[in-house]
């Protein structure tokens, strides 16, 4: 199984990014550049989806074209993951969305799983998995491991904004071969600090996105 990693070069995700990475942005403007950040990463992402042909009759001719051939799976990890969900809606309007919620043990940096809502059976469709950040590589892994068993036949495609390099091997050495996995991001960041962020980073992406919330220790 391969396990390939695509950085994606284009101005619209570096403009994006700069605005995503300063603290003057507002979480509305946050959420606006991580859909149109989402809409370019999700078109490389979805370049080598199967198609198949159908006949289309336009106003003048009938014609042979290519659509999907299956609507894939799109997997957001909670809660961060959704700021990308209007963008799967413009690229893949007929996927299905299946959500997975995963916390980050603020101690021992481990992922620790509180909702599972994936189909039973992923039925051989493609599988992509979205989330903004790619840090320890804990939730990544834990999510992988919660949905190769149910009948995943191709490539797991990750989805990104930013990724760190220990992040990145840390998801090499837990799939090891067992299954194919292609990650694709906007950037591939420095390092992961002490605290186990990206660096330089854009914060924290779902305080960011929705807010922090009134329990939160960043209040």
């Amino acid at each position: 199984m391969s396990f390939t990693v695509t950085e994606v070069d284009h101005p619209i995700v570096k403009d994006a990014l700069a605005h995503m990475r300063s603290i003057e942005t507002s979480n509305a403007n946050f959420r606006g550049h991580l859909n149109r950040l989402g809409i370019i990463l999700l078109t490389e992402a979805t370049k080598e989806l199967p198609t198949r042909t159908v006949k289309v009759t336009t106003p003048l001719a009938e014609t042979s074209q290519e659509i999907l051939a299956d609507a894939p799976i799109v997997v957001p990890i909670l809660r961060a993951g959704l700021g990308f969900v209007t963008a799967v809606h413009h690229v893949l309007d007929d996927a299905d969305l299946g959500f997975v919620g995963v916390t980050r043990n603020e101690t021992t940096f481990e992922p620790e799983l509180y909702t599972d809502k994936l189909p039973a059976d992923i039925g051989g469709r493609p599988v992509i998995i979205v989330d903004p950040m790619l840090a320890t590589g804990g939730s990544l892994n834990h999510v992988i491991d919660l949905i190769a068993p149910r009948q995943v036949t191709g490539t797991i495609t990750i989805v990104c904004a930013i990724a760190a390099p220990e992040g990145i091997e840390a998801v090499r050495s837990h799939v090891n071969d067992r299954w194919g996995v292609h990650i694709v991001t906007g950037s591939i960041d420095s390092h992961l600090n002490e605290q186990a962020y990206i660096v330089p980073g854009l914060g924290d992406a779902g305080d960011r996105l929705f807010g922090t919330p009134r329990n939160s220790s960043a209040e």
